[in-house]
């Protein structure tokens, strides 16, 4: 049985909430977010490529806006190894392809995962131990596997996982089968889930062998599975708009969950920058040049050096300014990001800021 993985990164996202420094041609899995020089997609391949044994094991989903920014993001990638959506449909159709090229190629066999191109990971030496235990179950069992991040607080942004049975370890890691998923929990759900020890984050990253996820795939969505055999991706269009949880995850008998520590983040909007960066010397975190008088709590980002933001009296806030935009944000509002995206998509006067 094939025990290499075929690590796939799921790069097709828009990033809207990292807005205004995402934009169409600039998503944002093409950002370094973190105060290194690789950006999220280029740190997401540095520590599959090992992984993978090679680039020629390495393949990455985007979209058609973008796929000359992935090929100079990463071009050592293989052009073969590249599938390029005319029309974004999600998360199960990305899957669903993907999975059919990597069987059509290299047998049903093959171990597959999916993995976003966006996330942030501390611990590289754990991540690879971890994904070595995930391929070992999914290489022995029936298994549609899930990394289920052990929660430090009890967040009401993410989807969580309650495990079920344990079945065995895998590189020293406990499996159990999962009970079900949930959807994001309101403040008082999320603290019971933690008071059991029993959930965990859904961190968006699978692996399974590309026969089972394929068969799964008939019994709980053939509206996508069977156009794209009988078609190819010339039917994207026409796909339903999914994503693998909805259509998959949580109808399947076949998931299991590793709980696992590696130091992780989804990057979901600018607070994120605050948990990665945010040091107990400054009440600020700051990628930019700031003067500010009895400002604290802000994150502060401007994308040319030149340019200097000045605060006063500020508390709990966002600043970024990126090219000829200037974003000003409570932070516990972030997520409206989206909302003055489609008030800016209405006006043809705000196009290029998109």
């Amino acid at each position: 049985m094939n025990t290499l993985l075929f690590p796939v990164i799921l790069a097709g996202g828009k990033g809207e909430r990292f807005w205004p420094l995402s934009r169409k041609d600039r998503p944002k899995q093409f950002l370094s977010l973190d105060g290194s020089s690789r950006s999220l997609l280029q740190a997401t391949a540095d520590r599959l490529i090992e992984l993978a044994g090679g680039w020629d094991s390495l393949w990455v989903i985007t979209s058609s806006q973008i796929a000359e920014g992935v090929r100079q993001q990463l071009p050592d990638l293989p052009s073969q190894n590249l599938l390029i959506e005319s029309e974004g449909r999600d998360t199960a159709a990305a899957v669903a392809w993907t999975s059919l090229e990597i069987k059509q190629r290299y047998g049903e066999d093959a171990v597959i995962g999916f993995f976003p191109a966006d996330h942030w990971i501390a611990d590289q030496e754990a991540f690879a131990h971890t994904l070595s235990a995930a391929t070992q179950l999914a290489a022995s069992t029936a298994a549609i596997v899930t990394l289920g991040i052990k929660p430090t607080f009890p967040s009401t942004g993410y989807g969580y996982i309650e495990q079920g049975e344990k079945i065995g370890s895998f590189n020293e890691l406990p499996a159990y089968h999962v009970n079900r998923f949930t959807e994001k929990p309101d403040r008082e759900t999320a603290e019971t889930f933690l008071s059991t020890g029993r959930f965990s984050w859904n961190s968006g990253m699978f692996v399974f062998r590309a026969g089972v996820v394929l068969k799964e795939l008939h019994t709980h969505a053939p509206e996508i599975i069977e156009p794209l055999e009988q078609h190819g991706p010339d039917i994207y269009p026409q796909l339903p708009k999914k994503s693998i949880d909805y259509a998959l995850m949580e109808k399947t008998t076949l998931a299991y969950v590793l709980p696992v520590d590696f130091g992780w983040d989804d990057l979901g909007d600018w607070n994120a920058i605050e948990r990665l960066l945010k040091t107990e010397e400054n009440p600020n975190v700051e990628l930019a040049t700031h003067v500010g008088l009895d400002t604290q709590g802000a994150i502060i980002y401007a994308s040319n050096p030149e340019d200097v933001v000045v605060t006063i009296g500020l508390e709990d806030v966002v600043i970024v300014r990126d090219r000829n935009v200037t974003l000003v944000v409570k932070k516990e509002r972030t997520q409206e990001i989206k909302q003055i995206l489609k008030i800016l998509q209405s006006d043809s006067q705000f196009t290029d800021l998109l």
